[in-house]
């Protein structure tokens, strides 16, 4: 069984179960947001917002069964887009 190695912390996580089913170490939703930080860090903030356009489209679409982590996945939604509002207007932090 060939196993993939999760390029953000290092872990290998097998391709297939015995179900035959893929699994994955994180949820795409997860690694969109992580792909969101990372053009932020290297400041393309146009990228940037596509990546959240996808993430919200992704969190606002009706999910069966609905996902348990929802609530945690709005709010990191919003936090995004707070991170990506500061980056893009500095002269209106306060201090």
């Amino acid at each position: 069984m060939t196993g993939i190695t999760d390029a953000e912390d290092g872990s290998e996580t097998s391709a297939r179960t015995g179900s035959g089913a893929p699994r994955y170490s994180r949820r795409l939703s997860d690694k969109i947001l992580l792909a969101f930080h990372h053009a932020c860090d290297q400041g393309d903030y146009e990228i940037a917002e596509q990546l959240l356009r996808i993430l919200e489209n992704m969190l606002t679409r009706r999910t069966v069964p609905p996902d348990a982590n929802r609530r945690k996945s709005i709010e990191s939604l919003v936090a995004a887009h707070e991170r990506l509002w500061h980056l893009r207007h500095p002269e209106k932090q306060y201090g």
